[in-house]
């Protein structure tokens, strides 16, 4: 658990920084004096618009900042992060990486050249100087280059080390004639949830054991968040994080109650400097979450991200539903949808006594390009398309509720 001089330094310094953050302390938090964790608001998606997307931002020396897809004022939010951020967010993924890489059998010969294939973003920006810091030289390739100069730059470059997402793996293992040929020994995942019988069919395609294969789960808001551990099979919290689950249904009734050990992942970070990290919602379902000892001392750890709730999915890039909802209302006012995301495919369905199966390919190249680095990707062969299907009066949504986002538009 977090201390109270702490917790107290940090409320006090983010409050300074985000007016918004400070409002919303005043009428969640009138008396903070020795105030608990548990006390202080849970920082949600709309309380988030209200206190930070919707304020001006804080101007700090060498800030940097990424954008990602919109709220429901149909505005792009940007993330910010300090040089301090920046540093902190390195150092988190490069403990993890090394880690990994000393955990028996070590991999020898050592692993000397790495390719960071893994879209846009934060992740993208920093992996560079984290493989460099791991002694490894690295290229990188741009997710606008088609699928074809992917498998290319594989070839010739024949990297020990594969940094990537799940749907560009998908379709590297697709499009290669023999995956197990280019020569990957060792790959890490970011970016979206990978089931463990996902990864095991992608690690007998490249060749490779299991515990080559590296998962790692992180936000843009927050950084680095979590990394497997093969030997505890758990995902590790890094450091300086300390996690907490809440029910689905305290952050909105509207959600379904969760399976037995199943909660909300709630993040708070002691070095976040730009973005208030207290009781963020992550809005991602995990299981079992407790503190276990370990060679580091005493670490929180859960067994898997079980699904994720709210305004968000990914594909490829986060897209929010506020994104999808404006392509689909500018055919249909009365529309309702079910959003899903399965085995890295971003499916949607509607009804609609509005819309015609003819207008279907209309509203599926608006949800590809309202993200562009989506359309990019699909274009070039890096992602499955949107699947947009018409469902009729009577006819079921789709059963599998994992993913699931439903919404109802109105005018």
């Amino acid at each position: 658990m977090i201390s109270s001089p702490k917790l107290d330094a940090l409320v006090r310094r983010l409050a300074k920084l985000h007016p918004g953050y400070a409002q919303l302390l005043r009428e969640h938090t009138p008396n903070r004096a020795g105030l608990a964790l548990s006390g202080l608001p849970l920082l949600t998606s709309e309380r988030l618009e209200q206190c930070y997307y919707s304020q001006q931002s804080p101007t700090v020396v060498g800030q940097t900042v990424y954008r990602t897809s919109g709220t429901s004022t149909g505005i792009s939010r940007a993330i910010y992060y300090s040089p301090e951020d920046e540093m902190h967010y390195a150092a988190a993924k490069t403990a993890s990486y090394r880690r990994w890489l000393k955990t028996p059998p070590v991999p020898e010969p050592p692993l000397r050249r790495a390719l960071a294939d893994v879209g846009t973003g934060h992740a993208a920006a920093t992996a560079p100087d984290i493989f460099r810091m791991l002694g490894m030289e690295t290229e990188t390739l741009a997710y606008s280059q088609p699928i074809e100069a992917h498998i290319a730059l594989l070839e010739s470059y024949r990297p020990n080390l594969l940094y990537t997402m799940p749907s560009i793996l998908e379709s590297i293992c697709r499009a290669a004639a023999r995956p197990a040929s280019l020569g990957i020994r060792k790959v890490i995942l970011v970016g979206e949830v990978a089931s463990p019988a996902w990864q095991a069919a992608m690690t007998e395609r490249l060749g490779i054991g299991a515990a080559d294969m590296l998962d790692t789960y992180g936000s843009i808001e927050v950084g680095a968040i979590a990394a497997y551990d093969h030997r505890l099979r758990a995902y590790v919290l890094a450091e300086d994080l300390y996690a907490e689950t809440v029910a689905a249904e305290t952050l909105d009734s509207r959600y379904a109650p969760l399976e037995p050990a199943e909660g909300v992942l709630v993040l708070t970070s002691l070095r976040r400097s730009l973005f208030p990290v207290i009781r963020f919602v992550t809005y991602d379902v995990v299981r079992n979450l407790r503190t276990v000892e370990t060679e580091e001392g005493p670490r929180q750890i859960f067994d898997c991200v079980a699904k994720r709730i709210g305004p968000e999915l990914k594909h490829g890039e986060k897209i929010s539903l506020y994104d999808i909802e404006e392509a689909v209302r500018r055919y249909a006012l009365d529309a309702e949808l079910r959003v899903s995301v399965r085995d890295n495919k971003l499916a949607v369905e509607i009804r609609s006594a509005q819309l015609t199966a003819d207008q279907l390919s209309a509203i599926r190249n608006g949800i590809e390009c309202k993200i562009p680095a989506i359309g990019e990707m699909i274009a070039g062969g890096m992602l499955e398309p949107v699947e947009v299907k018409l469902l009729g009066e009577r006819q079921p949504w789709a059963q599998d509720e994992k993913g699931v986002k439903a919404k109802k538009l109105y005018r």
